[in-house]
């Protein structure tokens, strides 16, 4: 139950000034109206990382948004990832600026001395044994001429709660934190840039010949999606090589550094829980031009502390695409791991039907285990129906694993016990990932000795559950002991009315003592203390406040939200969050203009699709992100309208997409009307990524919205032709399909305005930039009403604050021109 609390990455757009449909050269970041820049600059709460011994958390002060300086760091962009060159790490722009302790006992605060100033916190991670927290630090000016930026690792000591840099040496890593505890807390395994690497080699310009790339018959059918920031040419290669090579070392308390065998192109390195071994995955060549790193070839291996090779485990080749549908998975060895509960073992999965899942097989995946030193043959912990889905440990007679089957969205949990692997699994839960009413919860761990996640698990058998807690009356989350003897459940914990209370961690061993959030609609989330065992009279005896965080926004403080419910004309029924301005009341003051924002998802049932999301008892947070915003300027706004797309049985959902999504919409409207809040000829729809999508759709099939907000969508479906979303069937296999659902092709019937907003470095699978740019031009040559903003340095999501307002003034701009004020 590890958490980060309101730890938001700056997402947000930028570009052109007012509303005109003709380029503008030198086009000026623009600020929204003041009240809009107020919620952009609300103070935001602290990360939260709670200790092994759950007694302390470290609070990570989360700052304002970056400005265009620092998101306009030079990246580069190789094999789907997004590197800093200068400092040798992924590309990031939100830093932690603050670093304090919390004791959850007194709630006292501590303060660190020696942190670096300023502070650009990356990633941070509590030793096995408490005594300490390591943590990256970003170092570099905001000069892109500076040639000394670097990511230095740092360590607290928890009992003089002072910090230290821990090594001169810089880091590199391109994917994940680039450090681990080793299990007896006596020091870091660090991915380090070698001391001899060259420099990085200089892009001339000059190609040394084409870039070829190879298809041959006999292979089968492959699933390409369209991925972003692909290998390009030998010269990206050689680019990503270099930035991709990484020295494995041990690093003591002392600063103190050995190294691990020879540098390769590790992408990921875990240590077995007895610190004996390490298993490594390292990139091979040949790479690709037209799939990511991850599907690159790749051996797996196990090393001893030296960097010696004991044991191959793996050498996979190059995959480029998997087999048609979402439960297609890699052939031979995958997902391999440690034993969280053993000191040394292996364990992986392998698919049994070429990993295809349009081959009939009784056995899908087989998962297998093998313990050190690896020479015998391996034992089969589970023969399984479907893919494998993981394992929470336990011990050795106890642990679960859980596979699932996307097509069904059936997922089942089995009782295994790993020490005696000739004992018949036993069924503990089985499900519809999708039924969120009666989904049993998920198993609570905790860090073991050694810092790993480990089952809790209590007298006869018994562990805890932590669930959602979905019904009717919305989300309530809950707390369950569950006996895996007699499938007995005894609630110790359920969220009630007038809050939202939500279980970060279990703070003790049988559940009685929880750490929470809580929130009502006029309070915001806050942490607290809940025990269980405290008899006195009333709800809040049980509990001891850790935070106390003001309202980010006082000044709207008092916006009403309504969780609302209505029915499509099928029957289908739907939710809908109805936030409505201070002070408003409809009777005296009449409709408003209204901005609805939503993103369809799919559904194998009706009454799956039904159920009600969200809670009523949900803080009413405003971000500049969401739709909320424009509350400040006088809109109603219908946050997330559920828009399902059901396709039961052996039906595919999309088959119908078109007429679901106009149903969802015209339930929605409807019931806005009815309730007197919105007037149908003042009523904008927007949405983000796939909402865009659905945006674009809504505007070329109704005209029951006046003007549209899209923001970093895909338009045209034959651009990403191996599937979308949950799509699984390919372009050729569905071609009226994904002409039907492309609104690039019914462009001309696009009759009211729509302003796209699209991150210029977009890194989404399918919303490339284009897609924005191409469906503008369709609108503007044939004679309809759009915008298009293009915000440079943005990816999928924005972050700079220049970005954030840019988006804000555009958005305020157009709903202004089209919708405030618009006559029926």
């Amino acid at each position: 139950m590890h958490f980060y609390f309101h730890k938001h990455l700056a997402i947000v757009p930028l570009t052109l000034s007012l509303i005109a449909s003709v380029p503008q050269a030198s086009a000026q970041y623009q600020l929204p109206p003041a009240p809009l820049q107020a919620i952009v600059d609300a103070p935001r709460a602290p990360a939260m990382s709670l200790s092994p011994r759950r007694n302390l958390v470290a609070m990570i002060a989360s700052p304002a948004l970056p400005g265009i300086v620092e998101v306009a760091q030079p990246e580069l962009k190789l094999a789907g990832l997004r590197i800093n060159p200068r400092t040798y790490s992924p590309s990031r722009f939100s830093f932690g600026t603050g670093l304090v302790l919390l004791d959850v006992a007194t709630q006292a605060e501590m303060t660190i001395s020696g942190l670096p100033t300023p502070l650009r916190l990356a990633d941070s991670a509590w030793s096995p044994d408490q005594r300490h927290l390591a943590f990256t630090h970003v170092a570099y000016s905001s000069t892109q001429s500076d040639k000394t930026a670097h990511v230095e690792l740092w360590l607290v000591d928890i009992a003089t709660r002072t910090a230290k840099r821990l090594i001169a040496q810089p880091m590199s890593y391109v994917a994940g934190t680039g450090f681990s505890w080793l299990p007896d807390s006596s020091a870091l395994l660090v991915n380090l840039k070698p001391a001899a690497l060259n420099k990085a080699p200089l892009a001339t310009g000059i190609p040394s010949g084409p870039a070829i790339q190879d298809s041959q018959a006999g292979v089968g059918a492959r699933q390409l999606r369209t991925y972003p920031d692909l290998l390009k040419s030998e010269e990206d290669a050689t680019l990503f090589e270099h930035y991709a090579t990484v020295q494995l070392a041990l690093v003591d308390l002392a600063g103190k550094t050995r190294n691990v065998g020879a540098p390769d192109l590790f992408i990921g390195a875990r240590l077995a829980p007895n610190g004996k071994y390490l298993l490594t995955q390292a990139m091979q060549r040949p790479f690709s031009y037209v799939v990511p790193a991850s599907g690159f070839a790749r051996r797996v291996d196990v090393r001893d502390l030296s960097g010696k090779v004991v044991h191959l485990v793996a050498n996979r080749p190059l995959e480029e695409g998997l087999p048609p549908g979402n439960d297609a998975v890699s052939t031979g060895v995958r997902d391999v791991s440690w034993r969280v509960d053993a000191p040394a073992t292996l364990v992986w999965a392998e698919a049994q039907d070429g990993g295809d899942p349009a081959k009939v097989a009784e056995v899908r995946d087989i998962v297998y285990a093998q313990a050190a030193p690896f020479a015998g043959t391996p034992l089969v912990l589970a023969k399984l129906g479907s893919r494998f889905g993981g394992i929470v440990w336990g011990r050795g007679d106890l642990a679960l694993l859980s596979e699932s089957w996307y097509k069904t969205r059936a997922i089942k949990t089995w009782r295994i016990a790993p020490d005696q692997p000739q004992t018949i699994p036993e069924p503990v839960f089985s499900y519809s990932g999708e039924d969120r009413y009666n989904h049993p919860g998920r198993p609570v761990t905790q860090p073991d000795a050694v810092g790993l996640p480990r089952l809790l698990i209590g007298p006869d058998a018994t562990i805890l559950l932590d669930g959602a807690g979905a019904s009717n009356d919305g989300d309530r989350p809950f707390i369950d002991r569950f006996s895996l003897v007699s499938k007995k459940k005894e609630r110790l914990f359920q969220s009630r009315a007038p809050f939202f209370e939500n279980v970060v961690a279990v703070l003790n061993d049988d559940g009685t003592r929880l750490l929470t959030t809580r929130e009502s609609p006029l309070e915001r989330p806050n942490f607290f203390v809940r025990d269980l065992n405290d008899l006195t009279p009333g709800d809040a005896a049980q509990l001891t406040a850790l935070t106390r965080f003001p309202h980010p926004t006082p000044q709207l403080r008092h916006v009403q939200k309504e969780q609302i419910r209505y029915r499509r004309a099928d029957g289908v029924d739907l939710t809908a969050t109805l936030l409505l301005p201070p002070g408003y009341e409809a009777g005296r003051d009449g409709p408003l203009p209204m901005l609805m924002w939503a993103y369809p998802q799919e559904f194998k049932s009706a009454s799956a699709a039904s159920q009600r999301t969200g809670s009523p008892y949900h803080f009413n947070a405003v971000s500049f992100w969401g739709p909320a915003a424009f509350l400040a300027m006088g809109y109603a706004v219908l946050d997330n309208p559920s828009m399902p797309i059901v396709g039961a049985g052996d039906a595919e959902p999309n088959d119908t997409y078109l007429a679901q999504l106009v149903a969802n919409a015209e339930a929605a409207v409807n019931e806005v009307v009815r309730r007197g809040v919105a007037e149908r000829h003042r009523i904008a729809i927007g949405g983000h990524s796939y909402g865009a999508f659905m945006t674009a759709n809504l505007l070329a099939h109704t005209r029951l919205f006046r003007a549209g907000i899209a923001r970093s969508g895909a338009y045209n479906r034959t651009l990403t032709p191996f599937g979308f979303q949950s799509e699984e069937r390919p372009f050729w296999k569905a071609q009226e399909v994904y002409h039907a659902m492309s609104p690039f092709n019914n462009a001309d019937k696009i009759k009211d305005a729509m302003l796209m907003i699209h991150g210029e470095q977009d890194n989404n699978s399918g919303t490339f930039p284009i897609q924005s740019e191409r469906m503008f031009q369709a609108i503007k040559g044939l004679g309809g009403t759009a915008r298009l903003v293009m915000l440079p340095n943005e990816s999928h999501a924005y972050r700079a604050r220049e970005s954030i307002m840019q988006m804000l003034y555009e958005t305020d701009a157009w709903l202004d021109k089209y919708v405030k004020n618009a006559k029926p």
